[in-house]
């Protein structure tokens, strides 16, 4: 029971651990687990992934997307996105987007954390923040899988990269953009 106690002292609210982090605080991973999951003191993510959550006067808080991420990869190099971002672009794009993309080094396909489903893209480039000019680039690749009009999408966004600083955008495009995004930006990269 001491061991137990131990453990829940050394674990935080609103942070993720992987089963392995445990190892070094319990001589029984698995029965304090199984002891801390009843008592609701923690709460199961995924696989070998676990939060102890925070609570409100609603109830219990879901993990922030990024702390649940970073256990997740255990790794900090991610670059989290969502379809619903090209709209800080000013396109007036309507369509809202229920996926989270992340961007990452390590792996790759569809994740359910929680009651959340990501879908991990292993790439080998991306910044470590959102910027117009790599919106503008990410908006490029991704455009035949977006429900709006292509080519009215596809108007504004060379229109928008004329007006942005030209040598951020073919920064952008040449570090982020695949082929066919390159020769799209080689009309207004000039």
């Amino acid at each position: 029971m001491a061991r137990l106690t131990e453990l829940k002292s050394r674990l935080r609210k609103g942070q993720v651990y992987r089963r392995e982090d445990l190892n070094k605080w319990s001589n029984a991973v698995d029965r304090h687990l199984d002891k801390l999951l009843e008592e609701g003191f923690l709460e199961k993510l995924a696989q070998g992934l676990y939060y102890v959550p925070k609570t409100s006067v609603f109830g219990n808080v879901p993990p922030d997307e990024n702390v649940l991420i970073r256990g997740f990869l255990k790794d900090d190099r991610f670059l989290l996105v969502s379809p619903n971002s090209y709209n800080s672009l000013g396109f007036g794009t309507t369509q809202l987007y229920n996926i989270k993309v992340v961007y990452n080094c390590k792996r790759h396909g569809k994740f359910k954390l929680g009651n959340r489903e990501f879908e991990f893209q292993r790439k080998y480039d991306f910044p470590s923040k959102l910027t117009q000019e790599f919106l503008l680039v990410d908006l490029a690749n991704n455009l035949e899988e977006l429900a709006e009009d292509r080519e009215e999408l596809l108007s504004k966004l060379l229109h928008k990269a004329s007006q942005l600083p030209s040598q951020k955008v073919k920064n952008a495009v040449t570090k982020y953009g695949t082929i066919k995004t390159k020769k799209l930006f080689r009309t207004v990269l000039k």
